[in-house]
């Protein structure tokens, strides 16, 4: 199998803020936004394994900043790391105000798909060489992130995940 770059997955999409889109206070509900991440976030790994794929997982989101009404939504993902049949998505979200012209950050997240074949099951998916120094950087963390993911899920025994234990316990 073939492996692949994070570049190769890279996927950018922009939205408008419409009022369709709002909460009372004249925010993007979280909730759209997240519809949108996953969104990029699928397209992204469908470019890195070339197959149908789910969500496995959404890590934490936190909101740094609201985007108002009107504003544009620059949403960016690109693979981490692969796995044997998932991977792990990073995404970065930027609002952008026109008016006052200026664009600032909002959040960034993770998620986790699955890549599956024609019957629906969970198929490989092709490893990832990552290029640069924070291509590279997010590789090492994904391993961690994709243990806590597993405990927290209830699919991994805290005793048993090496890389976390190792930034805990020096011996």
């Amino acid at each position: 199998m073939q492996t692949r770059t994070p570049a190769e997955s890279y996927t950018s999409m922009t939205e408008l803020v419409l009022p369709n889109d709002t909460n009372y206070f004249g925010n993007l509900m979280g909730g759209r936004l997240m519809y949108w991440m996953d969104i990029a976030a699928a397209i992204a790994a469908q470019r890195h394994c070339n197959a149908p794929v789910v969500t496995a997982s959404v890590d934490n989101i936190s909101f740094e900043n609201p985007i108002k009404l009107g504003n544009t939504v620059h949403i960016e993902a690109k693979v981490t790391r692969a796995f044997n049949t998932s991977m792990e998505i990073h995404l970065k979200v930027w609002g952008e105000d026109f008016t006052q012209q200026y664009k600032y950050k909002s959040n960034e997240a993770y998620y986790t798909f699955v890549a599956l074949d024609p019957n629906r099951k969970a198929r490989p998916v092709p490893q990832l060489v990552p290029e640069t120094d924070e291509e590279k950087k997010l590789f090492e963390g994904a391993l961690r992130r994709r243990q806590v993911r597993l405990i927290l899920g209830g699919k991994m025994n805290p005793n048993d995940a090496a890389e976390l234990k190792a930034l805990f316990i020096k011996e």
